[in-house]
């Protein structure tokens, strides 16, 4: 990958080598991979703890996607700020530090409800990663192959998830092959709980490697020097008091809110609250209501002190059209690939039989590899097309979410295991090829000192449509389905069927983006100027 020295940006006060840049790349997918194996090892272990604490298939999706996704999404804002305001290394090294002992201890866990607030605690550790390590790539690596670059960090996802998979599938039956009675094992512990001590731990030391990595100077290839940082404690802490509710009253009074502010917040406090209700007496499953209800108050309730605060950057983020169309339509992208991938495990065992651990390696290695090539792909392709077309970035990720479609309702379908396997490897190359392209795309639109911000912004709408909606709504479905049909394997399989439709919302938003960016891009610094930006 080519690192340029001299892009006509400010000379970094001390000099960075490619081979550094590079090496700082590699530990930041390292970190990325730590991140999903601990994030996504509750999918093959989800079949032991629903027969353990005997919870349903919409309690599992709560567990993976709601309790980690809406405080992942809503604490990753203010720790984004503080990413744009502080050293980015050393808030990567002590989110990892922190989302690896949640992660740990949840394996001491004995019913739902602690599970599920180590869950949160691991979403909250997790949420300082993303912000910081995209602004970090887009200082060490030059405009010409961001996409590519980004994709590289974010292969660490299919790595990770991929090892995770594995590993937990391993340790589950080789601790209950070698602890048939639980109560006899250390600790009384069973497989599941193992297993996530077991992944959780080593986390502590790639912390430390996090922690000695070299902060260079923002906007260094880009032209545009960042403002230095005052008091970024001050910055954090005034931040949460606009995204924290109920804190969020003070955050918008300190913003400078007048009487319209303040009605307009109720109004929105009103409508979730009402909205959290409706769904609960209509559908049941109240966590995941209200916790989406406090999510998206939380998320409300900083836009609007973000106008306040901050203008230039609400207008690049919430008052570009181009980057709210981008946001949403990559985020309906990823409520099929988190929905999807994370029941593949338990389709594959309820509805071929497998044990966890075959399912784990061969379904791991088949995520692993498709997805490492996947994401790799897109972003170089992404970043190759660039040089013919502005909307290379958003051409590579339509055209690989729709090609990604028949693919994974063949594996979904299919009675034979091998040709599960194979389209499982396919669906993975094809449905990661979007993410470095949408990362760059997104970082893109606004300033250098935004990008923290903006990634924290991205990542919050990815992450609250995707995750904490995708999983949960195919488990909810699940369930659904199997209580009328008494057939768990083919309501997972039907379940999963259906969420593949989100591609077609995801794709026409994604269109209608890539219609707009030029016009955007053209009046970006004009647009931030306007709005008060000392350029």
């Amino acid at each position: 990958m080519e690192i340029a020295r001299d892009m006509g940006a400010p000379a970094s006060p001390t000099p960075i080598s490619p081979l550094y840049a590079k090496y700082v790349l590699g530990v930041l997918m390292l970190t990325q991979v730590l991140n999903f194996i601990d994030r996504q090892i509750i999918s093959i272990l989800a079949e032991e703890i629903k027969a353990d604490l005997g919870v349903t298939d919409a309690q599992i999706g709560f567990l993976y996607g709601t309790a980690f996704a809406v405080f992942f999404s809503v604490f990753g804002i203010p720790l984004g700020r503080l990413a744009d305001a502080w050293v980015r290394t050393r808030l990567i090294a002590l989110g990892i530090a922190f989302w690896s002992v949640m992660t740990a201890l949840s394996g001491l866990s004995r019913n739902f409800a602690t599970l599920a607030a180590l869950r949160i605690g691991v979403g909250v550790g997790e949420a300082t990663a993303g912000p910081s390590s995209n602004s970090l790539v887009f200082d060490y690596f030059p405009p010409k192959v961001r996409a590519t670059a980004i994709a590289v960090y974010a292969s660490g996802i299919y790595i990770g998830a991929g090892i995770g998979i594995f590993l937990g599938g391993a340790i589950v039956d080789a601790w209950n092959g070698a602890f048939p009675d639980h109560t006899a094992a250390p600790l009384g512990l069973k497989g599941w709980q193992a297993a996530y001590l077991a992944v959780g731990l080593p986390g502590l030391l790639v912390a430390l490697i996090a922690a000695s990595l070299r902060e260079p100077e923002r906007g260094r290839l880009d032209g545009i020097a960042a403002p230095p940082p005052v008091n970024p404690w001050k910055a954090l802490s005034s931040e949460l008091l606009t995204i924290v509710p109920p804190l969020t009253v003070i955050g918008l009074a300190k913003a400078g809110g007048r009487t319209r502010e303040f009605a307009v917040n109720a109004a929105f406090a009103a409508f979730y609250v009402l909205a959290a209700w409706g769904l609960t007496r209509l559908l049941g499953d109240p966590l995941q209501w209200i916790s989406l209800a406090i999510g998206l108050y939380a998320a409300t309730s900083w836009a609007q002190s973000l106008v306040l605060r901050d203008r230039p950057t609400f207008r690049l983020t919430f008052g570009c059209r181009t980057f709210c169309l981008t946001m949403v339509g990559f985020a309906c992208v990823a409520f099929v690939t988190y929905g999807v991938g994370f029941w593949t495990v338990p389709l594959l065992i309820r509805a071929h039989g497998v044990t966890a651990s075959v399912a784990g390696t061969n379904g791991g290695l088949a995520a692993s590899i498709g997805g490492l090539l996947g994401v790799t792909l897109g972003g170089v392709l992404a970043d190759r097309l660039a040089k013919r077309t502005d909307a290379a970035r958003y051409i590579v990720g339509m055209a690989a979410v729709i090609s990604a479609i028949p693919v994974g309702a063949t594996y979904i379908l299919t009675d034979n295991l091998l040709v599960a396997y194979i389209f499982l490897g396919l669906w993975c190359t094809l449905s990661s090829m979007w993410i470095g392209p949408a990362s760059a795309a997104i970082l893109d639109l606004v300033l250098p000192r935004m990008r923290a911000v903006a990634s924290a912004i991205w990542i919050f709408m990815n992450t609250f449509i995707g995750l904490a909606l995708g999983p949960f709504t195919i488990g909810r479905v699940s369930d659904a389905i199997a209580a009328r049909t008494h057939d768990s394997p083919g309501a997972l399989t039907q379940a999963m069927l259906y969420a593949l439709a989100m591609v077609v919302v995801a794709v026409l938003l994604l269109f209608f983006a890539a219609r707009s960016l030029r016009s955007d891009m053209a009046k970006k610094l004009d647009r931030a100027r306007a709005a008060g930006e000392e350029l």
